[in-house]
């Protein structure tokens, strides 16, 4: 885990971890840096969301944001714009992509055929995972729950969030660094067919469909998705 928050600010972010029983040394990290994390939770879940669902519910702040093992924040005047601004439900703004090695690959809506939107609405998933959940900070009065048993459910909880709100703004720095190469990527089937089933309870089945098929035509002609 990676902050480029200064200490000046460090009293102002809660800091929550949630490991699933790791069988590698994380648990051994975890343990030996529980003085720079609020509240550490160790115990088996039922995956990804499952983990998130529960930090959510252990969040005690007016913001959430979630970065998963590998991703880590990168914008080091975070606090200072949000505080910069008043009446925001929702901060957002464009990602880094990292390789297994830490090298910097450039920005998810150059690189992929996300580009990132100048202004948010529900509107805007139309052409899918335009923002990626380490980059989106909502209010947590604003935040449901995840669905834990799909792989898509960072949409489904991203779209619920801007449904929800009142006023989002961008940010001008990419919020986070997101490490490629995770489960979604490593299952890429099981991945677009929840990311199908999601995007029908919000735009119902036969415009899906369509927004389907145009990913596919984007796919083809242009960059990878990385979802």
């Amino acid at each position: 885990m990676q902050s480029v928050i200064s200490q000046d600010h460090r009293e102002k972010i809660e800091y929550i971890v949630i490991d699933g029983v790791s069988t590698d040394s994380t648990v051994t990290i975890l343990n030996d840096n529980k003085k720079h994390i609020d509240q550490l939770l160790i115990e088996a879940d039922k995956g990804i969301y499952d983990a998130m669902n529960k930090g959510l519910n252990l969040a005690q702040g007016e913001y959430v944001l979630f970065l998963n093992a590998g991703d880590y924040l990168n914008e080091s005047n975070l606090i200072s714009e949000i505080e910069s601004q008043q009446d925001i439900d929702i901060f957002y703004s464009d990602t880094l992509l990292i390789n297994p090695q830490g090298e910097k690959l450039g920005l998810r809506s150059q690189l992929t055929t996300r580009s990132l939107p100048k202004t948010l609405n529900k509107n805007s998933f139309r052409q899918g995972l335009v923002i990626s959940h380490q980059s989106f900070i909502p209010k947590k009065s604003i935040s449901t729950a995840y669905i834990a048993n799909n792989l898509s459910a960072d949409i489904d909880w991203i779209i619920n969030c801007v449904s929800r709100s009142n006023k989002a703004f961008r940010l001008s720095a990419p919020i986070s660094c997101f490490l490629i190469g995770g489960v979604s990527d490593q299952r890429k089937i099981r991945s677009l067919l929840d990311r199908f089933k999601v995007m029908v309870t919000h735009f119902g089945y036969i415009q899906t469909l369509f927004i389907h098929i145009g990913f596919v035509t984007r796919f083809l002609r242009k960059k990878p998705t990385y979802r």
